[in-house]
């Protein structure tokens, strides 16, 4: 047989599970003792926690190949960094693989836990599966070891998992955290303090566990609020379990109102701090509409009602909370903008409710939300009216829109019509000509970030209003706006930073 036509050797990613020999799978322990050459890694101290997972299976006879990291948390030399100094002990560790390959030997890398989840195998796997015959044998994860010796579960039903390293910024775990059902982070170590930090703003640390060495020697369990920091090595986890069966009963300390704004449609207007408020309330208070927003979770009571009861919706929330539950309040957009929150803490103003917690969460609001789409109508200074006289005289709305028109203001107008409101489009479109030119660009956005999104652009002489309805807002520009017809019948709007002088 000459060299051209000689068969290689076969490649394999053993996944050895996340400590005890016994949780090995027997394709793993198979792969082991029929290969010719275990390679493993290690830090420079040679010691490798691969190798002392499988040693039973290791044979007098195997060819070990010890892939020693040049570099792990101390700084290098190296020109390219640390980045540069891995990157070349991989290539250099990959060649001395494909050597084995070459001269037709079965290579068996050890990974801990699962090869293709945070492991180093995956490095070689990269720069050799496509060159050789290779396979992938899956072993327990960190995260299932934890949640199995914590004996409770990770996720039920539709609950989010989610995997962090801790070696994320600090906010970006924070905001993750925040936004979550159930999580896990991994690569604690030097890490643990900037983790606990995140768990803490979150809201989370009352939730979260500490599992270090699941499943080996040294394991320990316990709360992550009462690990010290000194103690924590990087084989250890933080885990967020399941919230299902896990809630707090009503009590005197756990009651208290937050109104969130869920933007101007579905999840992906939600900012992280909202979800998080959304998953930990007991109870969920809103318009129903907005609340078919929220996904439905297990242990959770949705109080629905109509769109024209917000100081009824807001009293029913408070003394739910007085009774000691966490009630999320739920509004369309931004809760302070025409909408929530002004509605709970009128009532939460009165006696009654004087030691029940509110706060107000932002959201993403209807104008912002169309502006966006358009362009930049909002890009200076701007006002923001509702033409809804249901809770104010007309003559008022008048006067609004008549000052900011004559100050050149952009203008928001929220609740332009309704089944109900026919007539204030046009009234207000017949005030705005006597200050505006006839061409100045109007923006109607019309169910934003929805199924039925439109938005568009007309002069303001050729606002109709029979083209309105409750579900658009409507952006005027000013004697500034810029309104640029581009390329395949798209437009774009907007409004220029600078005001000139005269």
């Amino acid at each position: 047989m000459t060299v051209s036509q000689q068969t290689t050797g076969r490649l394999y990613g053993v996944g050895l599970g996340p400590g005890d020999p016994e949780l090995m799978t027997l394709r793993a322990v198979r792969a082991i003792t029929e290969a010719d050459v275990v390679a493993y890694h290690s830090a420079r101290h040679g010691r490798s926690i691969a190798r002392s997972i499988a040693a039973e299976h290791l044979r007098a006879d195997h060819i070990e190949e010890a892939l020693v990291y040049p570099v792990t948390t101390e700084t290098t030399d190296h020109p390219g960094g640390y980045r540069g100094a891995i990157e070349d002990f991989y290539t250099e560790a990959a060649a001395r693989l494909a050597a084995h390959l070459d001269a037709g030997r079965t290579v068996a890398v050890l990974a801990e836990g699962d090869p293709m989840f945070y492991g180093s195998y995956m490095h070689m796997h990269k720069r050799l599966a496509d060159r050789y015959p290779t396979e992938v044998i899956p072993g327990v994860t960190s995260v299932s070891a934890a949640a199995a010796r914590l004996g409770t579960p990770l996720a039920e039903g539709e609950e989010v998992l989610t995997i962090l390293p801790g070696t994320l910024p600090e906010e970006e775990l924070t905001a993750r955290l925040a936004a979550t059902d159930a999580a896990v982070v991994m690569k604690l170590g030097r890490t643990f303090p900037a983790v606990r930090r995140a768990f803490e703003a979150s809201g989370r640390l009352p939730e979260a566990r500490y599992v270090e060495r699941a499943t080996m020697a040294g394991e320990r369990l316990g709360d992550l609020a009462d690990t010290d920091a000194g103690s924590v090595p990087y084989f250890a986890v933080a885990v967020l379990p399941s919230r299902v069966d896990a809630r707090p009963g009503p009590g005197p300390d756990g009651g208290g109102v937050t109104v969130v704004g869920t933007g101007p449609a579905g999840p992906l207007w939600l900012t992280p701090e909202t979800r998080g408020a959304l998953a930990a309330a007991d109870d969920l208070v809103g318009y129903t509409t907005y609340l078919d927003r929220v996904p439905v979770r297990p242990g959770q009571t949705r109080h629905g009602s109509d769109n024209k009861v917000e100081s009824e919706r807001a009293e029913f929330a408070l003394d739910l909370a007085r009774r000691g539950r966490r009630v999320a309040v739920v509004s369309g957009g931004d809760p302070g903008v025409f909408a929530m929150a002004t509605a709970v803490l009128e009532v939460a103003s009165q006696e009654a409710y004087a030691d029940v917690p509110v706060r107000v969460l932002p959201g993403v609001t209807a104008a912002n939300a169309a502006a966006a789409r358009a362009g930049a109508p909002l890009g200076h200074d701007y006002a923001a009216i509702s033409l809804s006289d249901r809770l104010k005289p007309w003559d008022v709305i008048e006067r609004r829109l008549a000052a900011a028109a004559s100050a050149d203001l952009v203008l928001a107008l929220y609740n332009p019509g309704s089944r109900s409101r026919t007539w204030q489009v046009g009234k207000a479109r017949d005030l705005l000509l006597e200050h505006r030119s006839p061409d100045t660009p109007v923006v109607l956005g019309r169910d934003v970030g929805g199924p039925a999104e439109s938005v568009r652009t007309v002069r303001l002489a050729d606002l109709d209003p029979a083209d309105v309805d409750m579900r658009t807002i409507l952006i005027v520009g000013s004697s500034q706006t810029r309104w640029e017809r581009r390329g395949e019948g798209r437009s774009l709007v907007w409004t220029p930073r600078r005001y000139p002088e005269n």
